[in-house]
């Protein structure tokens, strides 16, 4: 089955957002844009959980979905967290990145109040009757506390055409099979370890969290299932599969990432409450598998 668009696949990175003195660092953010322009990924997803817009107010969610938007001047494609417990909320930044010239939205699940599946229903067909920009629905139960299920999601697809994807983190592949057979959304990994097993049951791509590391190496295994090279993909997967289980369970993330980053030289590691530092020995555990990696010394 074909999917609508597959406006989002291949490999969209979630990238982080650097701060500096607790505030958006705007210079490490150009430099983080350009950088990705320049090893080719796919897409950027400004102010999801990897960018920790739980801890952005709105002003500042707007204004960094707007900047990268700015900085990538249509080079690379930009996928916008906008996403709320509040519909109101979400309505109004889905807005504000179509008029700073997003190309779609990551739109999670909204957290805390846990809404019945009707209740699902009705927020993410609210931001779509709002607001026409293509939209990923972010369904990530161990963040949210509820899950999206594949019946919600097929009802969603059949109404509103602008609904094109899933950013599937349930980690269950009996529930992407579902969803894929009811209905034509493109499923992206929402765990950059499933990617490969994702995509062996019809999955587009993941939005990557590794990515912001060795956005070139997920490119390639992606792309190498894409084109039938199966072979080339699961040796990608095996040398990936360290690093991305690490980056996503030696600390919640975006701890273990920043982390990372630090570690290479490409940030501060400076994170907002109630995000904090790791302890040395999570430190060492993200050191030492930046090494096994090859990427540091």
């Amino acid at each position: 089955m074909s999917t609508r668009g597959d406006l989002f696949a291949g490999v969209t990175v979630a990238i982080v957002t650097p701060f500096k003195n607790g505030a958006v660092d705007w210079d490490a953010l150009a430099q983080l844009v350009e950088w990705h322009v320049g090893q080719g990924t796919d897409a950027l997803a400004p102010c999801g959980t990897t960018g920790e817009s739980p801890t952005l107010d709105h002003d500042e969610n707007e204004r960094v979905v707007a900047f990268v938007c700015e900085k990538a001047a249509g080079r690379i494609k930009i996928m916008a967290g906008t996403g709320s417990n509040s519909t109101a909320e979400a309505i109004r930044m889905t807005k504000a990145a179509k008029r700073s010239g997003a190309t779609g939205t990551l739109q999670v699940g909204p957290y805390y109040n846990k809404p019945t599946q009707e209740g699902y229903y009705r927020h993410f067909g609210a931001v779509a009757e709002a607001c026409d920009l293509p939209q990923v629905i972010y369904n990530i139960p161990g963040r949210t506390g509820s899950n999206i299920l594949p019946e919600t999601i097929a009802r969603l697809a059949d109404k509103y055409p602008t609904v094109v994807a899933v950013k599937e983190a349930t980690g269950s592949l009996d529930q992407a099979s579902q969803v894929a057979a009811l209905c034509d959304v493109a499923i992206l990994s929402g765990d950059d370890s499933l990617t490969l097993p994702l995509m062996s049951i019809g999955g587009k791509g993941v939005v990557s969290v590794v990515g912001n590391i060795v956005p070139k190496d997920m490119m390639a295994l992606v792309r190498a299932f894409a084109a039938g090279q199966h072979a080339e993909a699961l040796a990608w997967h095996r040398k990936l599969f360290p690093l991305c289980r690490d980056m996503l369970s030696v600390a919640t993330n975006p701890i273990p990432v920043k982390t990372a980053l630090k570690l290479l030289g490409r940030g501060n590691g400076e994170m907002r409450l109630p995000m904090c530092p790791m302890d040395a020995a999570g430190e060492a555990k993200v050191r030492q598998t930046l090494v096994n990696y090859g990427l540091l010394a």
